[in-house]
């Protein structure tokens, strides 16, 4: 602990340092200046230049996913915060552990209204857990250690603090020492379990919705063995990690995303259902009547007292750390489940494993289209041993058909459903774990909105790899536009001109290469499998443009 007076934009990069935080993303900016000039002459931290805010938060939200721990954001002032917020917006939704920092130029300047001035605060408030702005140069450090606490409290997500640029000139002696972030695990007493088993044990239809709180607590095992004791089908809600292995026979997808009743239609049957890490439904347009028949018995347990019954009724919500509270649980179901019920989860267990088998043999019409081709031969060369970001959208059931996600950390979707994440995703993901390939994927719409990211990748030695998943339009809206008439009763017509890309068409290998990168096409299946050899022996930045 340094108690020698030193300038608070010094004084700020040892208390990043002292709480993990290392590596800075973002854009520069003039009411920064002189801390960006402090940054450039710490020894162990390292700035990572985007050429727009927007994609410094998304590559901070990809290093934060793959490190499971907090990123460090700077955003320049008003115009930069508001260049940042779509992207600020999915990681809180994700529940990203985002520490964003911005500057102004002053408080002394505060009465002038001048260039620039705005309320950061209320600007960042919408998209964050926690905003504020430092006004006395005696508490910089102090509300950076509260930030960062709250920032890796589960919920997780992004918090925001203003600096402005007299107080970090001022001198600044606070102590620095790192945040203490409270533990969290924890075990729900053994009454609470005890109800909850009760409620489960007797259900002949039994679903289990999970969400990215399984995840956060590392409960993925203990999730598995609560689902095969009641036999239970699992589906991901509000999920873009690994919360259960794809292969696992109980495991059936995701519910809705844009639309409620799908969401109804997959869980209605059910007379018994548990709830963990998530709240229930996040679609668009989400069912307002409760989805589950009556009289079946709701278990919710989370993290997030909040999320808990705060849309539909339940009949028991813990406030639980997920791994505890299913360790526990299965305790319990191993006592008290009759031989009679755990015939019947065996019997379920064995049906869904049969329907796998089945599946697993059949063909698919877009088994010889050059994205199957080129994402069958990218699973063989790499034998599945890669991490995907995943913001394919309508081609993400290919990609994840060939690339199941597997194992935890693996595979990280799209969320929040502003587009731009996949590429500066991956840029985060292979900063985060360089010893891993890495392969970001996005459509052709959304990979255009943070298009830059691969200049970061090439200026910094970050040697992500990039797939365009390229059916010249955005694809998702004549899909949800085509639902939007089916409720309607109008009669289908062309799509409306906004949805699509196809004029002018886009060199997205030309664009690869004018960032420094280098990037390849693919219009035919037999073309395929020489791209992804290209791809994987490219030693940086390499693109490839698969055309759908």
């Amino acid at each position: 602990m340094n108690s020698e007076a030193t300038p608070g934009r010094e004084r700020l990069i040892e208390q990043f340092k002292a709480d993990g935080l290392t590596v800075m993303f973002g854009n520069p900016g003039t009411v920064e200046q002189g801390f960006l000039d402090a940054v450039d002459a710490a020894a162990d931290f390292r700035y990572v230049l985007a050429l727009q805010e927007t994609v410094a938060a998304g590559i901070a939200d990809g290093y934060a996913r793959a490190t499971g721990g907090a990123a460090l954001l700077q955003l320049h002032s008003g115009v930069g915060l508001g260049n940042g917020i779509g992207m600020l917006y999915q990681s809180l939704r994700g529940h990203t552990p985002l520490v964003v920092v911005a500057g102004d130029a002053g408080v002394r300047y505060d009465a002038m209204d001048a260039q620039m001035a705005c309320d950061l605060v209320a600007m960042a408030k919408p998209v964050t857990k926690y905003a504020t702005r430092v006004t006395d140069p005696r508490s910089v450090l102090r509300t950076i250690r509260r930030a960062v606490k709250i920032a890796l409290t589960p919920p997780r997500g992004p918090v925001f603090v203003a600096l402005p640029m007299d107080v970090l000139d001022e001198l600044n002696s606070e102590p620095v020492l790192p945040a203490t972030v409270p533990l969290t695990d924890v075990a729900p007493s053994p009454a609470s379990v005890g109800r909850a088993a009760e409620l489960l044990a007797s259900a002949e239809h039994p679903v289990v919705l999970v969400g990215d709180g399984v995840a956060l607590s590392g409960a993925q095992a203990e999730l598995a063995a609560v689902a095969e004791l009641l036999g239970a089908d699992v589906y991901e809600v509000d999920s873009s990690e690994v919360n259960i292995a794809a292969s696992h026979p109980l495991r059936r997808g995701q519910t809705g995303h844009m639309f409620g009743p799908h969401s109804k239609e997959l869980v209605g049957g059910a007379d018994g259902v548990l709830i963990v890490g998530t709240y229930v439904f996040p679609e668009v347009f989400p069912e307002l009547e409760n989805p589950f028949r009556p009289g079946a018995k709701v278990v919710h347990i989370d993290l997030n007292a909040y999320e808990i019954a705060k849309n539909h009724p339940v009949d028991l919500g813990l406030a639980a750390d997920p791994r505890q509270a299913l360790r526990a649980l299965a305790g319990v179901l191993e006592r008290r489940l009759t031989p009679a019920r755990r015939a019947a989860a065996a019997a379920r267990i064995d049906v869904r494993t049969r329907e796998r088998a089945r599946s697993a043999g059949q063909a698919s019409p877009d088994d010889d289209t050059p994205m199957a081709v080129f994402l069958r031969t990218l699973a063989e060369r790499t034998r599945g041993d890669l991490i995907v970001f995943d913001e394919a959208l309508t081609t993400s059931p290919l990609v994840t058909r060939y690339l199941p996600p597997e194992r935890p950390g693996d595979y990280h979707l799209t969320r929040g459903g502003s587009l731009g994440v996949g590429f500066p995703g991956a840029v985060g993901a292979k900063l985060a774990r360089p010893d891993r390939l890495v392969v970001g994927f996005a459509g052709d719409g959304g990979s255009m909105y943070t298009y830059q990211a691969l200049w970061t990748a090439v200026r910094h030695g970050i040697d992500a790899k990039f797939v365009v998943c390229n059916n010249r339009k955005y694809r998702l809206l004549d899909d949800n536009i085509a639902q939007y008439w089916r409720e309607r009763d109008i009669a289908e017509h062309p799509f409306p001109g906004s949805f699509d890309l196809s004029r002018p068409e886009i060199d997205f290998a030309g664009l690869a290469r004018a960032l420094g990168a280098d990037g390849t096409r693919v219009e035919k299946p037999d073309e395929a499998a020489a791209a992804v050899d290209r791809m994987l022996a490219h030693p940086g930045p390499f693109l490839v443009d698969v055309q759908i």
